[in-house]
């Protein structure tokens, strides 16, 4: 029998998409609100990866839909919501990142980060809005940002500003779409081991930016579950303009 807690944090019956779902924590979230109830829209440019997590959602009793998807392009991200309609749940995941020293970055490397990672976001999430707003239903927008949002780190100078622009983004939306019943909130992840950065993490480097985490932790991908499902379900109803970082103590380390 489920909890009272685990009750509150079920999606049934919501749809959801989820961008940059084809890989990483998209794919995890995706799979996420499957098995919390939600019907699962999966978006990315490369639709061939997002056609076999389908399969593996619908495998395990789940109803996924598959939408290619551009978040830097106005017509393409229109054009997703002209395919999928309104959605209950919106999952501004998409993100990519440059790592170069600054003075080595290029006018291109600044161009695609920020086009993906700030503009996306933009995009996405005000698109999906014009949608629940017409349709006068509420929902929830949760924009993925990160720790460095709101700390620096050397060679990701792009994605850091980034997500410093998705956390105050995170806030204006929450405040002029309330009326419309519409929650924004941000999640901010920590360092959080995957197959892609597990050797640099475990090797000398990671290890002395372990050891400036005050929990002396890296983070895991299922650390996040609980918060988003918080965001994203009624179990967060009073909750928009909020940037949860779910990074095991790194935002709170000493100077």
């Amino acid at each position: 029998m489920a909890s009272k807690i685990e009750t509150l944090l079920r999606v049934d019956g919501k749809r959801a998409l989820v961008t940059g779902a084809s890989s990483g924590f998209g794919a995890h979230f995706a799979q996420l609100l499957s098995a919390a109830g939600a019907e699962v829209i999966l978006a990315a440019r490369r639709t061939d990866k997002l056609r076999s997590l389908r399969d593996q959602i619908e495998q395990a009793g789940g109803k996924a839909g598959v939408v290619a998807l551009d978040v830097s392009g106005k017509a393409s991200v229109a054009a997703c919501f002209d395919e999928v309609g309104a959605c209950d749940i919106v999952i501004n995941n998409a993100g990519i990142t440059v790592t170069r020293a600054l003075l080595d970055q290029t006018e291109d490397d600044w161009d695609s980060v920020i086009d993906t990672n700030l503009k996306g976001c933009f995009l996405v999430a005000t698109e999906a809005a014009r949608r629940l707003r017409d349709a006068q239903r509420g929902g929830s927008i949760v924009n993925i940002a990160s720790i460095l949002g709101e700390r620096v780190a050397s060679a990701v100078a792009p994605y850091a500003i980034s997500k410093a622009g998705v956390v105050q983004a995170t806030k204006v939306m929450a405040l002029e779409l309330a009326r419309y019943q519409i929650r924004v909130n941000a999640l901010l992840p920590g360092y959080v081991v995957t197959d892609l950065n597990k050797d640099f993490l475990e090797g000398e480097l990671g290890q002395k930016l372990r050891q400036r985490v005050p929990t002396r932790q890296f983070g895991e991908i299922s650390d996040l579950d609980a918060p988003l499902l918080l965001l994203a379900s009624d179990a967060g109803k009073g909750m928009t303009g909020s940037c949860l970082a779910v990074d095991r103590g790194h935002l709170v380390s000493s100077l």
